[in-house]
Parts: C-alpha cells; structure tokens; sequence
C-alpha cells in the first residue's frame, strides 16, 4: 500500500525539490557521457558545433535520461512501496498525478527539443522515449522480463545516446564503426542494468517482476552480468585491434582486467557488492568507451 493516494487525482502541486528527485539527475551522467563519446568518435571539429552540443547534452540526460526515471517510478509506485518507501511518489511528495504529469511534460519537452536538432536526433529520441514508455508501463511493460527490459534500458543509454553524440558532433548520419561500438557497449550495459536490478530484488519477487536478480538468483544473475559486460569490451579490443588501433585496444583490455578482479569481489556476494561495482567497476567500464571513442575519432570517424 502506498502511504498516501498517490495514484489519485489532487490539485496539489509537488515541491520543486520533490520534482528534482523524482527526475534523479544522479542517473542522467551515464548517457550524457555516452553522447560525449559518441561526439569525439565523430572525428569533426567542435567548432560551429558547441550550441548543438549543448542542446544534445540537454535531451541525453536531464530531459528524455529525466523522462524514463519519472516514467519508471510512475508506473513502480507500489513496488518502491515496498522497496523505497520515501521516494517522492510512494512518500506523497508528489501527491496524485503529478508524477505522471511531469512524465508527459518531460517527453513532450524531449521531442520538442529533438525536433530542432535534425531528423537523426529526432528519429533517435522518439524510438528511446517508446521504449522508455514501453520498460514501464502496461500492456508492454518490458521490466517484467529481466532479458528485454536491459536491452531497452541498455541501448536507449548507451546505443542511442552514443549515435546522438555523433550525429550531432558529425553533422550527419553516424559511421559503421560508431554504430559497431555503440551497439557493443549496449550489449555491455545490459550487465550493469542487472547489477541496477538487485537494489529492487524484493520488491520484484513479491509483484511478480520478473528481473533477472529475481528471476536467476543473485549469484547467477551476477554472473551474467559479468559475462556480458565482459564479453562487450573483449569484442570492442579485436575490433580496434583490426582497424589498427593496438594501443587503445590494449588500454580497453587492461581496464577490462582491473574490473576482473573487482568482479571477483561482486560474485563474493553479489547482493551486498552490487552498489560497489557501480561505483568501482563501472568506472572503468565507461573510461575504456572513451579511449574507444579516441580511437575512432583517429580513424576519422
């Protein structure tokens, strides 16, 4: 049971601190960076190009990275019921349907901002938001299943985010090897959405969602994850490695080994190490994207 009638129409206006919350800029770092090296694997000058950016830093995360948290946490009420009671809509901090209000606004904002950066942002932003709907909300509700709920959570932060960044930074349409890496960095990212998963472990098994911590197990759910974040980056090292590029393969690869270890630390115990890999393994995973986007912008593109 949620604490107040937060699913319930009110004329209360939440508190711009409430707001704020329920948009988690905490969250919004991971496609902005992504979008970042999708800019310097574009291989063209920054000059001319900063507002366009800027605008594009802006859509990545604090409007549609902003419109998936409220989307999520709109249709997640009665699971952070149980698992995070004080967030702002299962508290009343967000009383009635504010919640879902700024969802709408947010993702009505988003398109209008992608609509003035070109067909490649926009075509981008529309199929992210659908899938930002689609993770949370009935009658798709991709979240249920662990499997397709990362993959759209992992190539809406990753995949779109890195092909936003290029399109923008390039002035046209991404390259082969951008959207090469970008896809394997979202096949990654799928990893880090499952370490994401085990702070809700409890509140999924009781309603029935079906993430993969719930749905595996903690220790093999862990597993998997490594396996894939692992498996992303080995694959991202052979390709540089065939274009000529040895030494950034070879920083990817050492990166990769430091995380190795880490990871022997999270398969340790998986439910309690989860939040520390994100903080400790995680970096490395995203520095080896930059020093991938560096090998690409070397290639010109």
């Amino acid at each position: 049971m949620l604490r107040t009638g937060a699913s319930l129409p009110s004329t209360d206006w939440p508190a711009p601190r409430a707001v704020l919350e329920l948009l988690k800029p905490i969250t919004w770092f991971p496609p902005m960076w992504a979008f970042g090296c999708g800019a310097v694997a574009a291989a063209a000058p920054f000059s001319g190009r900063w507002p366009y950016l800027a605008a594009g830093l802006v859509l990545c995360g604090p409007l549609l990275c902003a419109t998936s948290q409220a989307v999520n946490d709109w249709f997640d009420r009665e699971v952070d019921a149980i698992n995070e009671p004080d967030r702002p809509i299962p508290s009343g901090r967000m009383p009635g349907r504010s919640g879902l209000y700024v969802a709408l606004l947010w993702s009505a904002l988003s398109l209008g901002v992608a609509t003035a950066l070109g067909s490649w942002v926009f075509g981008a932003a529309a199929i992210g938001l659908a899938l930002a709907w689609a993770y949370s909300a009935p009658p798709l509700r991709l979240k249920k299943n662990g499997w397709w709920g990362n993959a759209a959570c992992a190539i809406c932060y990753e995949g779109f985010a890195w092909a936003t960044g290029s399109a923008l930074a390039g002035a046209g349409a991404p390259t082969l090897r951008t959207l090469a890496l970008a896809g394997l960095y979202s096949f990654g990212a799928h990893g880090i959405m499952t370490l994401n998963d085990f702070k809700s472990l409890e509140g999924d098994r009781r309603l029935g969602i079906g993430s993969l911590p719930a749905r595996l197990g903690p220790e093999r759910a862990a597993r998997v994850a490594c396996a894939m974040m692992a498996a992303a980056q080995v694959a991202v090292a052979i390709l540089l490695w065939v274009w000529g590029r040895p030494a950034q393969a070879s920083v990817v690869l050492f990166l990769l080994l430091a995380q190795g270890a880490l990871m022997r630390r999270l398969l340790a115990d998986p439910r309690a190490k989860a939040p520390w890999y994100n903080a400790t393994g995680i970096s490395l995973y995203v520095l080896g994207m930059l020093a991938s986007a560096w090998a690409l912008r070397s290639l010109g593109g």
